[in-house]
């Protein structure tokens, strides 16, 4: 067959093998030896040849956003709504873990979004907390609500199942008991899933990420596993991204007095089982930043975007 009547001709291709060496700093080159099936006038044909493609780095990392986006707070609603939504499809995470969702922004999101990512409700009434998971990159196994006994709140941990190129991760979300006074129940809801991380099985990574509350003394006194890591110390600690509730920095609540809490946090819990792959921290920056023309930020709180490495 002639070469231009193989170019021309209809190709199905399935991979055997591949190796993959840099292209440039921000490309992997991935070439494969690809069987191919040719369809032509002289019927089909089988023959072998290596094929390029490339891909940016970001692709073989887990990027995950967690953030409270202040659902029940109806004003200016529609817009922080709408900036929830343009913030998601920009950083396009993998996994998006919201708290304080409330019913009238599932539906704003479900028609912009569902064709990308499969929603997960922690909860039906009132407000509650939900994942989003990409689509095309995550399959979900399974999912389920855990409810902490003794909240007074609603509150729960809503947990999923999921596989990441193949590796099986646990994700988790919640909204840990909220104000000062509430400090004993709040340490239970975080030594629960302190509990749950360290215990999953060795084979699994866990990733927790929400909207605490947590004072760091309440953190000291209830005590993290050493396989479990929080993901802005283990960067270093890097100060712009230390406040996540700054009633200082953003305006939506009218406040007298002036704060500022790292009540949001991500926690990390590498698998350790001998050949399974490893997430590593690699990056985070605080989002919902700017100020919208309404005059108030998309959430009194700053959302977190994530990036893991997968070693």
């Amino acid at each position: 067959m002639a070469a231009a009547s193989i170019l021309s001709s209809h190709t199905q291709c399935m991979s055997v093998s591949r190796m993959r060496y840099a292209a440039s700093p921000n490309q992997l080159l991935v070439r494969s030896w690809q069987p191919l099936i040719l369809t032509g006038s002289q019927g089909r044909r089988n023959i072998h040849c290596w094929t390029d493609t490339t891909r940016s780095k970001e692709e073989d990392m887990l990027s995950l956003i967690t953030w409270n986006v202040d659902g029940l707070d109806d004003e200016d609603q529609p817009e922080r709504a709408r900036s929830l939504c343009s913030y998601l499809t920009s950083y396009s995470a993998d996994v998006v873990l919201l708290q304080e969702i409330v019913q009238p922004y599932i539906r704003f999101m479900h028609k912009r979004l569902a064709d990308t990512y499969t929603f997960i409700k922690g909860g039906e009434e009132g407000y509650f907390t939900m994942m989003l998971l990409k689509k095309s990159r995550l399959t979900l196994l399974n999912s389920e609500i855990v409810i902490f006994p003794k909240t007074r709140m609603m509150r729960n941990l809503l947990i999923a199942q999921v596989l990441f190129r193949g590796q099986k991760l646990h994700l988790m979300t919640s909204h840990f008991e909220s104000c000062k006074a509430n400090s004993a129940e709040r340490m239970r809801q975080l030594g629960l899933v302190m509990k749950m991380m360290s215990k999953a099985p060795d084979d699994e990574t866990v990733l927790f990420g929400g909207d605490t509350n947590l004072r760091d003394y309440e953190v000291a006194s209830v005590g993290i596993p050493s396989s479990v890591c929080d993901l802005w110390e283990q960067l270093g600690e890097p100060e712009k991204c230390r406040y996540t509730w700054d009633t200082r920095a953003n305006t939506n609540k009218d406040i007298s007095f002036k704060c500022r809490f790292r009540f949001d946090r991500v926690y990390l819990r590498r698998a350790f089982r001998d050949g399974v792959p490893r997430l590593d921290p690699h990056s985070m920056a605080l989002i919902g930043l700017e100020k919208l023309r309404c005059g108030c930020f998309t959430s009194d709180h700053w959302g977190i975007y994530c990036q893991f490495s997968v070693e």
